[in-house]
């Protein structure tokens, strides 16, 4: 049997070991979600960075967007980019400038035509490096060796994809599944799938709505 200096030693010199415990973030591994009851329960203390992440909605406008707001504002404070792939509606400018988002720095891609091109646009956005967050609206459930193209590429371009569907996707290589609900006191936030053990399977926040589309 291994003695406890010598367990000390491989777990220090093992990173990769598991060790049947909430794992620590490393520097730049999430971002926060600007809610401390979510970034409490999200096992790697936020959106889990350089990774790509599925929120399930079952309508839009129910606060999916209020929610991804203090990302994608720290995204464009870090000096990179913001682009939305094909939204159901089109955004409204003033709102968003008054919540804080830098319009100069958001890329909208709004007259794709199929779900194809919105994989391909979104595959080579997030692996340009130019962008810190891609948000994308596909019409369907992405299949899934498209949904690995597009975690590979959110590692290689050090970017947060996030999926945006209406209703609920099945299981995915995503690194963090959410599906969202409206209730009578804010959004109930579901954790469907992390990359670790949740705190809580569901969060609620309160006062979120969505005021950015026309």
């Amino acid at each position: 049997m291994n003695s406890p200096n010598g367990l000390d030693e491989l777990l220090r010199t093992t990173p990769l070991l598991w060790r049947g415990r909430r794992p620590q973030p490393a520097e730049n591994a999430a971002i926060p979600t600007g809610f401390q009851e979510l970034d409490r329960a999200l096992p790697e203390g936020g959106w889990p960075f350089a990774a790509l992440m599925e929120v399930s909605v079952p309508a839009w406008g129910i606060g999916e967007l209020h929610l991804l707001l203090p990302a994608m504002r720290h995204v464009q404070g870090s000096g990179k980019r913001l682009a939305w792939i094909a939204p159901p509606y089109l955004p409204y400018a003033p709102a968003l400038a008054d919540a804080g988002i830098d319009l100069g720095r958001l890329l909208l891609l709004d007259k794709l035509s199929n779900d194809k091109d919105i994989w391909w646009s979104a595959e080579k956005l997030l692996r340009s490096t130019a962008c810190g967050m891609v948000l994308a609206w596909p019409r369907k459930p992405s299949p899934f060796p498209v949904l690995r193209r597009l975690q590979l590429a959110a590692t290689e371009g050090h970017c947060l994809g996030v999926l945006l569907l209406s209703g609920l996707p099945a299981g995915t290589p995503a690194a963090l599944r959410l599906r969202l609900e409206a209730g009578e006191q804010g959004l109930w936030v579901h954790i469907l799938k992390t990359r670790g053990m949740p705190v809580v399977n569901a969060v609620l926040i309160g006062g979120l709505d969505d005021g950015f589309s026309n």
